[in-house]
């Protein structure tokens, strides 16, 4: 059987996206490229861990406000947050299945320049052009505030504040774009936050499993 896709080479590898065979290079070439691959598929899931063990570190000009610390200690007391914010991220990819990370990297990006202004007392938003990473944007930022307004419940004032969010963005962004390949269709950042957190937007008061500086 030929692969339908480059007419020349065998086609040996089944393609859930698809729905035949096709070879393996261009099982290769069209991963996320030209194929929107499924998260099951077990081509994609070998790709993304060949990734990850041979990937290098970001460049300073690649890495995420390369001045700005955020320590270890600062992620393990604020790790609730984290967790919520993933869960928020998963469960709003459920209900919108065309979320690249491209999108998610945009929103959170946007997010930590609105708090980063926040934080100095002046009030700034640029959400994302593309619509569904402004959609994010504005889910997570609402999903923000319903965190403070429960908090303030409990204790009669939230400890969400401006400059821990900015900084727990960052982290987030950081880790994004550390475990994304870049590549057009790429949901491999998801693939990381599956693994590791669970699909709901509650927090979760665990140990923190990623860790960057």
């Amino acid at each position: 059987m030929v692969c339908p896709v480059c007419k020349k080479r065998p086609a040996k590898r089944f393609c859930p996206a698809l729905g035949e065979k096709i070879c393996a290079i261009c099982c290769g070439e069209g991963r996320e490229v030209t194929v929107d691959c499924s998260s099951d598929c077990p081509y994609l899931v070998a790709g993304h861990r060949y990734e990850a063990e041979h990937r290098k570190p970001m460049s300073r000009e690649e890495f995420p406000y390369p001045d700005l610390q955020v320590p270890p200690d600062f992620v393990y007391q604020r790790w609730p947050l984290v967790t919520a914010l993933a869960g928020a991220i998963l469960d709003f990819q459920i209900q919108n299945k065309d979320l690249r990370d491209s999108a998610v990297l945009a929103a959170v990006g946007a997010l930590a320049e609105t708090y980063r202004a926040l934080e100095s007392g002046i009030y700034y938003e640029r959400p994302p052009d593309a619509p569904v990473a402004r959609a994010l944007y504005t889910q997570l930022g609402q999903f923000i505030q319903e965190l403070r307004a429960k908090d303030a419940q409990r204790t009669g004032t939230s400890s969400v504040k401006d400059a821990d969010v900015f900084r727990i963005m960052v982290f987030l962004l950081r880790v994004g774009k550390q475990e994304t390949n870049g590549r057009p269709l790429s949901r491999a950042f998801f693939a990381f936050l599956r693994a590791r957190f669970p699909l709901s937007a509650e927090p979760e008061k665990e140990a923190p499993r990623i860790i960057m500086p």
